[in-house]
């Protein structure tokens, strides 16, 4: 490979001189550097022609039924409804978190009574419904709106956090606080013991 570059190289040597190949090669060079900076505003601008597939005739079955006159159909117009509103987080009978609490499963109960207190939270119209939010961004918020839960949010997102962050484990006496924090805060949001 090297001597035939070697011998390539020498007989153009003959021909050219070697400095004027250079100084060509390097003109060439620069020639491509600059339509490749400046690509798009030399290139002529019209439509290349695009190929279309041919379409395939489509086969048409008989139809068998009648053709029915078509009739203008004048439509009401379209009936706006209300936006529906969740449905009251107090219900009558024991809650899934006190289903939970009663088996044993003290953190799952912890997570359902926060669950509750944003479905109340909600409801009342404290915060948006948002997905994803997190404990911490949910007592800023309603804290905007009502200064006073900010206390009970922050305990209830402490003890939920040691329990399912921490990976503390979870006691009655844990379910029970949150229990009384939920009380607190639907007191704090109605004016009333919860059911």
């Amino acid at each position: 490979m090297s001597r035939w570059w070697t011998e390539t190289v020498a007989a153009l040597g003959d021909v050219v001189p070697l400095p004027l190949v250079a100084l060509i090669l390097l003109a060439v060079a620069l020639l491509v550097a600059l339509g490749w900076y400046f690509f798009p505003a030399w290139v002529p601008r019209f439509a290349l022609p695009r190929w279309r597939r041919p379409r395939l005739p489509r086969l048409r079955l008989p139809r068998f039924r009648r053709r029915r006159a078509r009739r203008k159909r004048t439509e009401p117009p379209p009936v706006r409804l209300p936006a529906p509103r969740p449905p009251e987080p107090a219900a009558a009978g024991p809650g899934l978190a006190d289903r939970l609490a009663a088996e044993g499963r003290y953190a799952e109960a912890v997570r359902e009574r926060l669950r509750e207190m944003v479905r109340l939270l909600v409801f009342r119209q404290v915060v948006e419904p948002r997905p994803g939010l997190t404990v911490v961004e949910l007592t800023e918020a309603a804290a905007r709106t009502r200064p006073q839960v900010r206390p009970t949010l922050h305990a209830a997102g402490e003890i939920f956090s040691d329990l399912w962050y921490a990976r503390r484990p979870a006691t009655a006496a844990h379910d029970r606080r949150m229990r009384e924090l939920a009380t607190d805060l639907s007191r704090e949001l109605t004016g009333e013991e919860p059911r």
